[in-house]
């Protein structure tokens, strides 16, 4: 198997990055490849497929995972190499709801042996999501949490952050059209859901699976301060009653707002006035610990 490496080049000179690949590499055969600018990771996954790498590893956090899926899914399905991810953003939140473990070694010797699992993707206009397309108040959190603020308190930063910007936000009037449905909305936050959670680690939908053909939607609307405790409470599980944060499972949905409402994919914003879902099942081979929680029960490796 040859097995490609795709670094972020920010995280190239971290020592105990250095010191798990030359661990790895000797027991696997290892190519490595280090990102510097825009662009790179869509060169190199198409250089990837080009030189017959059966498997390509994203190093990097959620932005470089959702950037080597959505430059592999620019290739016919039959082209794309497996993928693996060695986590080393801030947050992780995908690898992170799937169990990829943390310590870099044990991380790095999965990427490069592990078993593969046929995944979900969700196509977002002309732009792919891996794990969530948030938007609202979590978009606005993970897009003005500074860099400094991330890097010192790692996933506790977006809370600390969104606590502070939720004084001062107003909900973004748009529709929501899932079917032949279209309803108006004033949200505080929405989330389109590939996984299970984002923004440092907060669970967004603690049912979803990457593997089961359909994207969980989780809708936060306005709310008088005095029904606090019943929003806090109507996330932790998804009820047909719930009266602020709305849950549902589809395979397609489309936002429309004007002025745009800012939303993130992946944590990478994007500025439209309208954004079409939709879920591309199987779309590629991820390897995954064989205890992955966001794998349905009972899936098998390929």
């Amino acid at each position: 198997m040859k097995t490609r490496i795709i670094l972020n080049g920010k995280k190239a000179t971290v020592e105990g990055v250095r010191l798990a690949i030359e661990e790895v590499r000797n027991q696997y055969e290892l190519e490595v490849r280090v990102t510097y600018e825009a662009g790179d990771i869509a060169r190199l996954v198409s250089e990837s497929i080009r030189d017959q790498c059966s498997r390509i590893i994203a190093a990097g956090g959620d932005g470089t995972v959702n950037e080597v899926v959505d430059a592999l899914m620019q290739h016919p399905k039959n082209e794309r190499p497996e993928v693996a991810i060695f986590p080393l953003g801030t947050a992780n939140d995908f690898a992170s709801a799937c169990a990829i473990p943390e310590d870099f070694v044990e991380a790095l010797s999965l990427a490069a042996a592990g078993n593969t699992y046929w995944i979900d993707v969700i196509k977002a206009n002309e732009r792919h999501v891996i794990n969530v397309a948030s938007g609202g108040f979590g978009a606005q959190v993970t897009s003005n949490t500074p860099v400094a603020l991330k890097n010192f308190l790692g996933g506790g930063a977006y809370t600390l952050s969104g606590v502070i910007q939720a004084l001062n936000f107003k909900p973004y009037k748009g529709e929501f059209i899932i079917g032949d449905e279209t309803a108006s909305s004033h949200l505080l936050a929405g989330a389109i859901c590939n996984s299970r959670q984002a923004g440092g680690g907060q669970v967004l939908a603690p049912h979803a699976y990457i593997n089961d053909g359909l994207m969980d939607l989780v809708a936060l609307h306005d709310f008088p301060i005095e029904a606090l405790s019943q929003v806090i409470e109507e996330f932790g599980e998804p009820k047909d009653d719930n009266q602020y944060v709305i849950y549902t499972q589809k395979c397609s949905a489309c936002w429309r707002s004007d002025p745009p409402m800012p939303i993130n994919l992946d944590g990478e914003p994007i500025s439209e006035n309208e954004v079409k879902f939709e879920l591309v099942a199987d779309a590629v081979k991820m390897v995954l610990p064989s205890d992955c929680p966001t794998l349905r029960p009972g899936s098998q490796s390929l």
